[in-house]
């Protein structure tokens, strides 16, 4: 399986590679702003990749866009409870900007629009155990993520890469019964800015159906808000009902479609960002 690529430029970090074909910048340093611009422009050009999808505070935003970048999410407040945040891109093919599941994406958005919010969290069964995931586990949240998704933007099928990602800024939730682990999700904290991405949602294919991915998000929120984090997101599969209907469920505000973003389990998809203050 193709990997993707880390790296950084100045204190930037940017994703990137063929497997999603596009460069992604993670996080800008405003100390590398606006030459970052030339560099993102000739890794694309050099690699030959067809989209450069950038998250970036509200400052960027005019000459991003004068360099030929749209703003296709906006979360207002999203850099420490202050400067909106933009999730822009820039095209290199035509075809890249153009998806054919645009009826189906909209579609989900009505059913997702059309639900209630949850105003209590899903009652916590004593057959099961819920808690946050320890280094221990990371066989086990691999061999799990092998079985729901064929291929993934990122390695998460390695146990060696989430135990480095939980030392670092990822929080992993989970629920096990009799030490199998059913579903699972994670927290990808920026506590300098205050934000958490919430993603990876998993559930056992058996085991669908039990409302794990509410629970999981309900107890990740909690632990956001005991780190001081002040907004959640999270970036779906466009066409998944399930995750999009979950997050409207819970409170969050749609912002935007990133069309064609994201490799997963062998194809390009676009993405819908969803937030929450929390």
């Amino acid at each position: 399986m193709t990997i993707d690529t880390v790296e950084e430029f100045g204190g930037s970090l940017i994703q990137h590679g063929p497997a999603n074909d596009r460069a992604y910048l993670m996080k800008l340093n405003h100390s590398d702003f606006p030459q970052i611009l030339s560099y993102l422009n000739g890794l694309a050009v050099l690699k030959k990749y067809s989209k450069i999808f950038a998250k970036v505070p509200a400052y960027a935003r005019d000459k991003f866009e004068q360099a030929g970048y749209q703003v296709e999410a906006e979360i207002p407040q999203f850099y420490a409870g202050e400067e909106d945040g933009l999730f822009m891109a820039r095209y290199y093919q035509a075809e890249r900007r153009i998806d054919p599941d645009t009826d189906k994406v909209q579609e989900v958005l009505e059913v997702a629009g059309s639900k209630i919010v949850i105003n209590n969290p899903v009652p916590q069964s004593g057959d099961y155990e819920y808690r946050l995931a320890q280094p221990t586990d990371c066989p086990q949240m691999a061999e799990l993520y092998q079985k729901v998704f064929a291929s993934y933007p990122f390695p998460i099928h390695d146990k060696d890469y989430l135990a480095a990602t939980m030392a670092n800024n990822l929080l992993y939730a989970g629920v096990w019964k009799n030490g199998v682990l059913l579903a699972l999700a994670s927290a990808e904290v920026d506590y300098a800015g205050s934000n958490a991405e919430l993603t990876d949602f998993a559930t056992d294919p058996d085991w669908q159906g039990h409302g794990f991915a509410n629970l999981l998000l309900g107890q990740l929120e909690t632990e956001m808000r005991t780190s001081e984090i002040k907004t959640c997101f999270t970036i779906a599969r466009a066409t998944s009902f399930s995750m999009n209907v979950c997050f409207a469920k819970n409170g969050y505000l749609f912002s935007g479609t990133l069309i064609k973003n994201t490799q997963i389990s062998g194809g390009l998809e676009s993405m819908n960002v969803w937030y929450k203050h929390i």
